[in-house]
């Protein structure tokens, strides 16, 4: 919906054509992979870096705990993680937005192999870009990344934070609010994130899908401006419906996972440390 905005009515309609053409596996689930590695590798290096960033952040404003870090703080924390994050999700989202937009590609007559290269999975398509432009090749949309990246994960963790320190109770602290509450204030939190970056998420997918192998990437000026003058500005948001009802379930469990191991592995430090 975000590549090809006039193949499709609805999200519903880009379903169903999905599955009636490719089946589930080689359909609707496309890009598996490289979008399981992208998103293991992301939040590991997103919540590392966070993790670094809320210290110097602390620092910074002379606060002695991270905990007494404000949700704007937080905010700018999570934006700095984000840039180092960028690094890691450019190469695998390439992977994911050209295979899952094979077909539609090969119909419009713009892939090389038409419509065999479908048999194509990620490792094949990774091997022949690294065979064709190298290790450049992988970084094609790293600047559209980045600039998607850093402003989503400041409301990203900036909604996070908030949405907390509303639903703590009095008497209590955020870290205290449970599990259900935990991933409420995580889905509103993804909510914001693509609310926030969704037009430079499709500028960033066009690019990627329509940087062929062994041609230069065009560049984000260009591919933006070029949307806006061909198909105005509704087409930047093409694809934000599925998106808001993937994301609120997805990252209000990745916020309760993070909690939860954050807790588990505070304690098992600190006993560790009583028994030494």
């Amino acid at each position: 919906m975000q590549t090809f905005p006039t193949l499709y009515k609805n999200a519903f309609d880009c379903f169903t054509k999905t599955y009636r053409q490719d089946g589930v596996f080689r359909g609707l689930y496309a890009g598996t992979v490289p979008a399981l590695i992208a998103n293991i590798a992301e939040n590991s290096v997103l919540f590392l870096f966070y993790g670094l960033c809320q210290k110097i952040v602390m620092l910074a404003v002379g606060k002695s705990k991270v905990s007494d870090l404000h949700p704007v703080e937080n905010a700018i924390s999570g934006s700095g993680g984000a840039f180092f994050c960028a690094f890691t999700l450019t190469p695998t989202e390439l992977i994911k937005c050209r295979l899952q937009a094979m077909r539609e590609m090969a119909t419009q007559g713009k892939l090389e192999g038409g419509l065999e290269r479908l048999k194509m999975g990620p490792f094949g398509l990774t091997k022949e870009i690294l065979k064709a432009e190298g290790i450049r090749g992988m970084f094609k949309g790293l600047t559209a990344t980045m600039a998607r990246e850093m402003p989503g994960y400041f409301f990203f963790f900036g909604g996070y934070e908030v949405t907390r320190h509303l639903l703590t109770p009095k008497g209590k602290t955020k870290d205290e609010i449970g599990p259900l509450r935990t991933v409420v204030a995580g889905g509103v939190g993804g909510c914001c994130l693509w609310s926030a970056i969704f037009p430079t998420d499709v500028v960033k997918s066009r690019i990627q899908v329509e940087s062929t192998v062994g041609k230069a990437a065009p560049t984000f000026r260009s591919v933006f401006l070029n949307i806006l003058r061909q198909e105005g500005p509704k087409a930047l948001y093409n694809g934000l419906g599925p998106t808001l009802v993937r994301t609120f379930p997805a990252t209000g469990g990745l916020f309760l996972a993070y909690e939860t191991t954050k807790k588990y592995l505070t304690e098992f430090a600190d006993g560790f440390q009583s028994s030494s």
